[in-house]
């Protein structure tokens, strides 16, 4: 048997994951899944991705292009999810504020520097026409991080996945402002050079085994009831969160790659357009280019 560690967040998403690792999926293929939950989100995921301390991540996609382009020695495998992320913006729910235009100038409370919540704080600025460079930002941690910086008083604004803060909206901790899509699909699968260097040949089961799985996710009966109950969510979110969300099986083209470094530049958060087989696993059998 053959361990390989992967990390992901704590969502809705990783769902397909947690099943084909209770069916014991990995282990008929003589691979033992060893899965973390990564509550910090994508910077401190792309921090143990550098440091060898997992093999594979489910992280989003702008934050382990900006990583891979500081020097990640990692590499993006495939898509994940294949639609965009929709992040709720919010505030306070006794903030008297009731328009995104009035955010202009208020810090955001982000989980780390290089996180999503951190990346997305720009794109939407720049949605907004703001002037990126007076970004100002709290570092939380997490979520309930965040949940004590904006009910303690700090007047910051949070960026996190819709329907993940949904019930906080619902308990009347936060409110929700707007919305703010990823222009791209959002998660994607990462694996280290030294993984693809020394176990490539497990990365084929893996990946098998995890798109056979969200090929028929949808199609599990009462699999919205499971969604709900387990991320203790209301069933009418999580059939809305299934209508806009798909699972990709294919690598991610060099077009999408090219959108994001675009983005990232425009941004000022990376330093130049680097070739795609910096950021993309070209598989043995496959030309992705």
């Amino acid at each position: 048997m053959k361990t390989v560690k992967i990390i992901g967040v704590p969502e809705h998403f990783n769902l397909p994951w947690h099943l084909a690792i209770a069916d014991g999926a990995f282990e008929s293929r003589g691979i033992q899944l060893e899965w973390t939950d990564i509550p910090e989100g994508t910077g401190r995921m792309c921090q143990l991705l550098a440091e060898g301390e997992t093999d594979l991540a489910i992280i989003l996609t702008e934050g382990l292009v900006k990583s891979i382009a500081q020097g990640n020695p990692s590499k993006i495998v495939q898509e994940y999810i294949s639609s965009p992320l929709l992040w709720g913006i919010h505030v306070s729910a006794d903030s008297t504020r009731e328009s995104i235009s009035e955010l202009k100038d208020d810090k955001v409370a982000i989980s780390r520097m290089g996180s999503g919540s951190h990346l997305m704080a720009y794109v939407h600025a720049q949605n907004q026409g703001w002037d990126t460079n007076m970004l100002q930002f709290e570092i939380t941690d997490n979520l309930d991080g965040a949940i004590k910086n904006l009910t303690g008083g700090s007047n910051a604004y949070f960026m996190w996945e819709h329907f993940t803060t949904k019930p906080l909206v619902d308990l009347g901790v936060f409110k929700r402002l707007g919305d703010c899509p990823t222009p791209w699909p959002c998660f994607v699968i990462a694996a280290t050079d030294t993984f693809l260097e020394t176990k490539s040949n497990l990365l084929d089961h893996i990946l098998e085994v995890i798109n056979t799985y969200t090929l028929e996710f949808k199609k599990i009966p009462s699999i919205d009831r499971t969604l709900a109950n387990r991320y203790e969510q209301k069933l009418e979110d999580i059939q809305d969160w299934l209508s806009k969300t798909s699972w990709g099986q294919s690598q991610l083209t060099t077009a999408t790659l090219n959108e994001v470094q675009n983005r990232l530049l425009s941004l000022k958060l990376i330093e130049k357009i680097e070739d795609p087989k910096v950021f993309l696993y070209a598989y043995p059998t496959k030309n992705i280019y």
